[in-house]
């Protein structure tokens, strides 16, 4: 079989390439662009990245979605965004003592988000786009306009903990578009019974090698996208709070440089499963979705106001990214690592204490009986 010379690729028909480069996914068609001019201008064709971004995140696939990208700077910018996932290495290594102790220049409004900066910063203009995928097949699409229970500014959403339920928010305004299940024929696993399930596992090991989740953060203002989920699982918790149910852990690290001590938190995204049905009931095995959910929190477990998560939202948006995976999940582990350390040496001085205090009162026992003696 003979080979075309290079030099007569730019005289092949531009539909040819076209129909070449519909069949790639965005990583290919983003390496194949580099490697002429000829191709490199036909991928710039905005139904191609539009292709693209349908076949990755279904949820694309809604006029009102399109409508938004298209404002934000179309398909192709939109990819380049959301593709990429977080990637923080600035987690410093742990310094109990620096933590704790507020910058100088901070006052107390300043540290819980009381700034003028706030106002412009609304909640109207962020939109979530979510996509759920288990073994490569695409369960869930969520799309949620704004941040529920923001309308108004108010105090309460601004001063309370920030979270996100869509499934919740989607029942209460009636946007439910159906539930959320999982069986036999997605390939799970035939359970006997709960009772087993415990002793081997194989659900559970399904669920967490199987899932992935993309959650997509846009901002309408601004005109930026970012990916806050890991993708892969970061754990979870089997029969949690009750035996029938799983939750899976995705999540990022997100920079809160100026807004929070910390320097950075940690975006946790929450999916639920459970149990409905077993084998021993006559039924297939199926799981229902009961909640897919998102908060902040800092470098001690305390969850993030409203108004801090405004700041840190907008802050992600243009914030370092990796097309490496490892490198987002390297980055969570790291954040772990420091935050375990970081309770470690809190109970060390909380022990230090707590022997001090023994210490002294020792000593005034003593002290007092010697007086009196």
């Amino acid at each position: 079989m003979s080979v075309a010379p290079v030099e007569s690729i730019p005289s092949l028909s531009s539909d040819l390439f076209y129909e070449i480069l519909r069949r790639l996914d965005g990583a290919t068609l983003a390496s194949a662009a580099c490697t002429c001019a000829a191709l490199c201008s036909i991928s710039k064709e905005e139904s191609l990245w539009e292709n693209v971004c349908s076949s990755m995140w279904p949820s694309t696939n809604r006029e009102d979605v399109k409508s938004l990208i298209s404002s934000v700077g179309g398909f192709r910018k939109f990819y380049a965004d959301s593709f990429p996932l977080i990637v923080n290495k600035d987690v410093m290594e742990f310094h109990h003592n620096n933590y704790f102790e507020y910058p100088d220049d901070w006052t107390e409004a300043e540290y819980y988000g009381d700034v003028i900066e706030s106002e412009s910063i609304s909640p109207s203009n962020f939109v979530s786009i979510v996509d759920i995928r288990f073994k490569e097949k695409p369960i869930c699409s969520k799309v949620l306009l704004g941040i529920p229970n923001a309308n108004g500014y108010d105090d309460w959403f601004y001063n309370c903990p920030f979270q996100i339920d869509i499934l919740t928010y989607a029942d209460s305004e009636g946007n439910n578009d159906g539930a959320v299940n999982l069986s036999i024929s997605d390939g799970l696993p035939a359970i006997t019974s709960m009772e087993r399930e415990k002793k081997d596992g194989k659900l559970w090991k399904e669920l967490s090698n199987g899932l992935r989740l993309s959650w997509i953060v846009v901002n309408r203002k601004i005109k930026q996208a970012a990916n806050l989920s890991s993708w892969f699982p970061l754990g979870g918790q089997r029969h949690w709070p009750t035996d029938n149910d799983f939750v899976v852990r995705f999540g990022s690290i997100l920079p809160a440089e100026e807004i929070l001590p910390c320097q950075v938190v940690e975006c946790i995204l929450i999916m639920k499963f459970r149990v409905v049905h077993t084998e021993s009931e006559g039924i297939q095995t199926s799981l229902k979705l009961t909640e897919l959910s998102m908060q902040l929190e800092d470098m001690e477990g305390a969850h993030v106001n409203g108004r801090n998560s405004l700041h840190i939202l907008k802050k992600a948006l243009s914030c370092q990214r990796s097309k490496n995976y490892g490198d987002a999940l390297e980055s969570c582990h790291m954040y772990s690592k420091v935050q375990n350390e970081l309770k470690k040496e809190k109970m060390r001085n909380e022990n230090r204490l707590d022997r001090l205090c023994i210490l002294c009162g020792i000593a005034a026992f003593m002290t007092f009986w010697y007086c009196v003696l």
